[in-house]
C-alpha cells in the first residue's frame, strides 16, 4: 500500500512539475527558423504573425531566416534542435512535401522529425501570361497549346519549388505540353514573364498585384476554390477547365518532434489567436493570402496530403533537381 502511494505520489509529481513548465514558459526568447529567403512576401507574411505572438508569449521571437536549398538547410537545424519549445519552425511547403520526392538522402525525416502546431495562411497560385498571349481564359490557353504543342513555356522559382510542382500539376490535368524554364527564384521568373521571354507561370497573389492591375500581367485563372478577394474577376481554375485544379503556397509553424505537448497547446492557442484577430487578417489578406490558424491535427492531415500528391506529380512528370 505504501509502494502503490509513494508511485502515485510521484506521478502526481510529474504531472504538476510539466503543468508548471507550460505555464512559466517561455522563460527565454524563442529562436523561430524561417524556411524562406529575406524580404520575400512568405518572410513578410512570417514577419506580420511572429511579433504579435511575442506580446502574447511575454517573450521575443527571434527570426533566422535560412531559407537556402528551397528551405532544406532551416529545416535540419530545426529538425535537430532540442524538443524544448525554444527553437520553432515556420516555413513554406517546399522543405517538407515536394524535397522528400527529390532529394535521396534528406538529413531529417519530413512526417517524422516535426509536429504541427498550425497553418498560419495559405496563398492560392495564379495562372499568369504574358499579355502577347493571346489566350484570354484558362480554356483558350489550353487550345492554343492543343494547336501548336510545347510551343509555349513556363517559367519557375527553380525545379521542385511549389510553383514548378503546381505547373507539372497544370500540365498533367490539362493535358498541355508547356516546356519548363527553371529560374533562381521566384522574383527572376516574373522578371522574364514581364519581359515577355517566358509565356506562362505560376505565381502568389502578393508580388504581381501591382503587375496585373497595371495589365502588365494578365491573370486567367486562381488555383483555388474560390476567387481571392484582391481580384474578384480572376476565376477558379477548378471552374475553368481543369475540374479538381487546386494548387498554392502556405506558411506554417512547427516544433522539433518531442517538443511537450502543452507547450504545444500554448503555441498553438497563441498562434491562432494572432491569425484570427482583424488586425492581422486584414494584413494577411493586403498580401494576397488567405488567413487560417488551424489545428495540429488539420495541418498534419494537410501536409500528409500534399507529400502524398506531391509525390505522384514528380513521378508523372519524371521531375529531378536541376
Amino acid at each position: 500500500m505504501n509502494k502503490s502511494l509513494c508511485i502515485l505520489a510521484g506521478l502526481t509529481a510529474a504531472l504538476l512539475a510539466a503543468s508548471a513548465v507550460a505555464q512559466k514558459y517561455p522563460e527565454r526568447p524563442v529562436r523561430v527558423i524561417l524556411g524562406v529567403p529575406a524580404g520575400g512576401t512568405p518572410d513578410v507574411l512570417a514577419r506580420t504573425v511572429i511579433p504579435r505572438m511575442s506580446e502574447l508569449l511575454g517573450q521575443s521571437l527571434v527570426v533566422d531566416n535560412r531559407g537556402g536549398a528551397g528551405g532544406r538547410i532551416g529545416a535540419d537545424i530545426a529538425a535537430h534542435a532540442t524538443p524544448d519549445g525554444y527553437t520553432l519552425f515556420m516555413t513554406s511547403p517546399g522543405a517538407l512535401t515536394i524535397a522528400p520526392h527529390l532529394i535521396k538522402k534528406l538529413p531529417y525525416n519530413a512526417l517524422r522529425d516535426f509536429t504541427p502546431i498550425s497553418l498560419i495562411a495559405t496563398g492560392p497560385f495564379l495562372l499568369l501570361v504574358h499579355p502577347s498571349v493571346p489566350a484570354k481564359s484558362v480554356k483558350e490557353l489550353i487550345a492554343l497549346d492543343k494547336a501548336a504543342p510545347g510551343k509555349l513555356n513556363y517559367a519557375s522559382a527553380g525545379s521542385g519549388t511549389p510553383n514548378h510542382m503546381a505547373m507539372e500539376l497544370f500540365k498533367s490535368m490539362a493535358g498541355v505540353n508547356f516546356t519548363h524554364v527553371p529560374y533562381k527564384g521566384a522574383p527572376l521568373a516574373v522578371t522574364d514573364l514581364l519581359a515577355g521571354r517566358v509565356s506562362v507561370t505560376m505565381n502568389s497573389i502578393g508580388p504581381v498585384l501591382a503587375h496585373i492591375k497595371a495589365g502588365r500581367l494578365r491573370a486567367l485563372g486562381i488555383a483555388g476554390s474560390k476567387p481571392s478577394p484582391a481580384l474578384p474577376d480572376v476565376p477558379p481554375i477548378t471552374g475553368s477547365g481543369v475540374p479538381g485544379y487546386e494548387s498554392g503556397s502556405w506558411m506554417g509553424l512547427l516544433a522539433p518532434t518531442k517538443t511537450p505537448p502543452r507547450i504545444l497547446a500554448r503555441l498553438n492557442a497563441v498562434a491562432v489567436k494572432v491569425v484570427h484577430s482583424p488586425e492581422t487578417q486584414a494584413r494577411l489578406v493586403s498580401l494576397g493570402a488567405v488567413p487560417v490558424g488551424d489545428s495540429p491535427k488539420e495541418f498534419a492531415a494537410r501536409i500528409r496530403r500534399e507529400h502524398e500528391q506531391n509525390g505522384k506529380v514528380v513521378k508523372i512528370a519524371g521531375v529531378r533537381i536541376e
